[in-house]
């Protein structure tokens, strides 16, 4: 990792801090950047400035990849098994009971009041932030994952492979699953928001990575794509990450400035989750003797959520001010921070796996 790499913690930390002064100072501007989305039954699903930011954050990592080796990956089911298992079997029901040991229990007295939901019902905070929490639970990440398995220098083939078979069970799982742990008889499943998300975060920087990569190797050559417009690329993903941060803060920053307490809260279930998630996910890799190449992407994947499709079903499902939206927001929150430590985290262990 260059000097750039090695400090990101720092300048997410400083971008987040950024994005909070930039929604204070310029409201106006946040608001407007804010309302420039793409609507689906009248709630906006998919923000067309983070689209944009998140198109290059994403594209770098797809034109790297070489589909001959997605195609080698494939034949090994076993890291998608484990994937599979852990995001649908385990990991909501992890979610759920931490999130309602610790906001249903120990922080209940802390969390007091109650909200009207978008139905017109009246239901208790603290069960809203634990319903956000249920929708960041059984919402594996499709897009980030790409960017922490690249730093972690894990095997994009696989990370994939298993992208694509997590963002096609999500369509059908996400919201028979939800139904039910949300304890309601019938959830509204957020189809459009699910394909829309799927199609512009994953597939879009997809297809253009591969058409692109093609058409330049042929053009140009593979030694030029590597030496030259790959090196060109290298740090454009990550800049795009750190304008990603700065605009979801600036549009959430007054949320997050009006519950201060709330925030910490809510947020020291879910770190739990997702370092527990990762611990369970690395150990079986280890046990079930994968390579760390396929290990690192693999533990990621799970410990890692798809933020923008909960924050769209809080909001489609609860409204906009619900503490189900709040809650889907400190997702974003830590979970930046966190994976950069788990990447590390990584890398230092690396030497676990066979070669």
């Amino acid at each position: 990792m260059n000097l750039f790499e090695r400090q990101l913690t720092l300048w997410v930390g400083l971008c987040i801090l950024a994005g909070i002064a930039l929604g204070k100072i310029a409201p106006d501007l946040a608001r407007t950047l804010d309302g420039m989305a793409i609507h689906v039954n009248g709630a906006p699903v998919v923000s067309i400035p983070i689209a944009i930011c998140l198109f290059f954050m994403m594209y770098p990592i797809m034109v790297k990849i070489d589909f001959g080796e997605v195609v080698k990956a494939g034949r090994n089911p076993k890291p998608v098994l484990l994937t599979l298992i852990v995001n649908w079997c385990v990991k909501p029901f992890t979610m759920l009971g931490i999130a309602t040991l610790f906001l249903g229990v120990f922080f209940k007295d802390l969390l007091p009041g109650t909200e009207i939901v978008k139905d017109g019902s009246e239901v208790e905070l603290y069960r809203s932030y634990i319903a956000g929490a249920i929708l960041l639970g059984i919402a594996p990440c499709t897009a980030m994952v790409l960017v922490w398995s690249h730093l972690a220098k894990g095997n994009q083939g696989h990370t994939l492979v298993m992208v694509a078979v997590n963002s096609l069970t999500m369509l059908f799982l996400y919201g028979l699953l939800g139904g039910w742990l949300l304890g309601v008889n019938k959830m509204p499943v957020p189809w459009e928001a699910l394909l829309l998300s799927v199609g512009i975060y994953v597939a879009l920087p997809l297809a253009a990575g591969y058409f692109s990569r093609k058409w330049i190797m042929k053009a140009k050559g593979p030694d030029w794509f590597q030496e030259k417009f790959l090196h060109f690329l290298t740090p454009v993903s990550i800049s795009a990450l750190l304008a990603t941060l700065v605009l979801l803060f600036s549009f959430k920053g007054e949320t997050i400035l009006a519950n201060p307490l709330t925030i910490l809260w809510i947020a020291i279930p879910l770190t739990i989750q997702t370092i527990l998630i990762f611990a369970i996910t690395y150990v079986a890799a280890k046990w079930m003797n994968f390579s760390y190449e396929d290990a690192a992407p693999s533990a990621m994947i799970g410990a890692s959520n798809h933020f923008e499709v909960a924050i769209a079903t809080a909001v489609l499902l609860f409204g906009l001010g619900s503490g189900a939206a709040l809650a889907t927001v400190v997702g974003v929150l830590i979970e930046v921070p966190l994976m950069l430590m788990l990447v590390r985290y990584c890398q230092r262990t690396k030497g676990w796996f066979h070669a």
